[in-house]
């Protein structure tokens, strides 16, 4: 199996014109010398769990921001690193195959080789798995040549996402021990970066002199937080769905007769459904983030779509297109409760076959009422993280089954008199996680590779790759780091809320009250009623519609890291204007309004108020 990494692919014309492609990049990170400004020392961004976090990762938590600048920035405390000496870098798949993961590696390569050309990239073959096997290959121009701008992880492959248990953590320090690493750069999502920072707190606790980089690359987009706006991969993920939607929309408006019921990834945030939503306008969306909030049953999502079902019907409607997201099914209070016996059945070695007859009254109950392919999928075995394998369930012939039973029963009692409903159902999932990446994603994931450089040579550990201000252009982005334990949060347990969990990275999910989520609700009506269906068409790589972000990441004005250094420039300018000399009056101007601030931000700051 390892012979089939690394190998020279057969490439398509339009696959080889997009290996001549050159990823922009902003002016911060071109020519040979590092420049770097530290910011203040980070928190946590939840209060009431900054004590847990603290003493969870002493050697890693409170670090401070780092901003990489331009050369003509003129920045006094700025450290300006210009010797480079030969260093060896490992990188690792550590997530879920997403498209631009190889551009990190090939932007992490060519900062290497700038800076210095006896650098050495060495990258694991076969994810984790590979890291504690020290299976290596070392990266060349020659080996990256097929693989710019390609999508799939098929450079160095993947296995599981696990960096965990302690002899998963003790093999990995002796990987990096044995092969003199002085990095180790984890390519991932919530789980790998997770993984990484504590990872980067164990190798300072036992003086390893390795350190751990995290680069946020998931097709969930579920890695969003003060300092990450988006993912490599969601962009593209997002693009290819939204064109295959929209191809399905415009056949359901030419038939006319079917409704289109369609899975799509994401685990267990909906912020790939919501996108592909503002961007090909089906006619319902039923995100897991609104039912978690409303506590909608089984009985009332069906209930939600047979009144549309209908309401179309009353307009001499038959036709429609559902999208719905995988984390759906784990949102549904009482399936939720199901799977969780199910589960904790499983984890006591009772086999699937005799699970039904160990449930409780209520499960079994509801168990017996699914449909038989359901409950031959929710009996699979949990994930890693003990949640269900998502990808498997088929929420969209569950929900299209369920509806046609309702629809039928109406038509039978006299309350429902248009045509029979007729539904086709999909999973959108694997379709696009390979696709060739889009212009955004290659510039993205490229400037993130070169960043994980810039990381290293200020010999930063435990932190996470980013880049702000990514709805302008590339010369406009801003790029630095940030220490993941300042992204992290302990959970609570709703049924004990003194018990608190380990600090992890949680998936973002939707925001009900972001503006990305308030458009999808002003428009919810026309989109139920009125086929307004929008085709975005395929990838462009030039010309329109080469340059567009996704909706979320334009609507949603996320620039924190270029707030803060706004707010410090403020701070600067009150020093420099109230100095010992200056009037009374500019004095007491100064105390009543840094006084009011200060109480305003306590209240903010609070643990109780988080």
């Amino acid at each position: 199996m390892d012979g089939d990494y690394g190998l020279a692919r057969d490439l398509s014309d339009l696959q080889q014109l997009r290996t001549l492609y050159k990823p922009q990049l902003p002016p911060c990170l071109q020519g040979t010398t590092v420049r770097v400004e530290f910011g203040d020392a980070t928190i946590a961004a939840d209060p009431s769990g900054a004590h847990t976090i603290k003493r969870s990762f002493p050697h890693t938590y409170g670090q401070r921001l780092a901003h990489f600048l331009r050369a003509t920035a003129k920045v006094p405390d700025a450290q300006f690193i210009t010797d480079h000496p030969a260093v060896r870098v490992g990188v690792v798949f550590c997530g879920r195959q997403s498209p631009g993961g190889h551009n990190v590696i090939w932007g992490l390569f060519d900062s290497l080789k700038v800076h210095n050309p006896k650098s050495v990239l060495l990258g694991f073959f076969g994810g984790s798995e590979g890291l504690f096997a020290k299976k290596t290959l070392e990266i060349s121009g020659e080996i990256l040549a097929t693989y710019k701008n390609q999508g799939g992880y098929d450079l160095l492959g993947r296995t599981k996402d696990q960096i965990r248990t302690t002899e998963q953590v003790n093999a990995a320090l002796n990987a990096c021990t044995t092969l003199k690493l002085d990095a180790l750069v984890i390519i991932g999502g919530v789980t790998s970066n997770t993984d990484a920072a504590r990872l980067a707190e164990i190798f300072a606790e036992r003086k390893c002199l390795t350190k751990v980089v995290g680069i946020p690359v998931t097709l969930n987009g579920d890695l969003k937080n003060h300092f990450v706006e988006t993912n490599v991969g969601f962009d593209t993920i997002c693009k290819v769905n939204s064109q295959l939607i929209s191809n399905v929309c415009t056949d359901a408006l030419s038939a006319e007769k079917y409704y289109y019921f369609i899975r799509l990834m994401g685990r267990k945030a909906s912020q790939v459904a919501l996108e592909c939503t503002l961007q090909s306008h089906p006619n319902m969306v039923i995100l897991a983030e609104e039912v978690d909030a409303s506590k909608l049953t089984l009985f009332d999502i069906t209930k939600k779509l047979c009144d549309a079902v209908q309401a179309r019907a009353e307009q001499d409607k038959y036709h429609g297109v559902v999208l719905l997201p995988e984390g759906l099914i784990e949102s549904i209070p009482e399936v939720y409760a199901l799977l969780q016996e199910i589960h904790g059945l499983l984890r006591k070695g009772v086999s699937a076959d005799n699970i039904s007859g160990q449930l409780s009254p209520w499960a079994s109950a509801l168990f017996e009422f699914l449909p038989p392919f359901i409950r031959n999928q929710l009996l699979l075995h949990p994930e890693s993280d003990d949640s269900a394998q998502l990808s498997q369930i088929e929420t969209e012939k569950l929900l299209a089954h369920l509806v046609e039973i309702e629809m039928n029963k109406r038509q039978e009692e006299g309350t429902y008199k248009g045509k029979k409903f007729n539904a086709i159902c999909h999973f959108f999932g694997y379709q696009a996680r390979g696709s060739l990446p889009s212009k955004f994603d290659c510039d993205y994931a490229y400037v993130l590779g070169h960043i994980g450089y810039h990381i290293i040579a200020a010999g930063l550990n435990g932190y996470m790759a980013t880049v702000n201000n990514l709805k302008n252009p590339v010369n406009k982005w801003r790029c630095g780091a940030a220490p993941i334990t300042a992204m992290m949060t302990v959970r609570r347990y709703g049924n004990n809320p003194s018990i608190l969990g380990q600090p992890a990275l949680r998936p973002a999910t939707v925001d009900l009250k972001g503006k990305a989520y308030d458009l999808l609700r002003q428009n919810a009506t026309k989109f139920l009623m009125d086929d307004i269906y929008r085709n975005p068409g395929p990838l462009q790589f030039e010309g329109a519609g080469a340059d567009a972000r996704p909706v979320i990441l334009c609507i949603e004005d996320q620039d924190y890291m270029g707030r803060i250094k706004e707010l410090q420039e403020y701070l600067e300018k009150v020093r420099s204007i109230v100095k010992p000399g200056c009037s009374q009056d500019i004095v007491k101007a100064a105390l009543s309004a840094m006084a009011a601030v200060t109480e305003i931000l306590s209240v903010m700051a609070s643990p109780s108020t988080s």
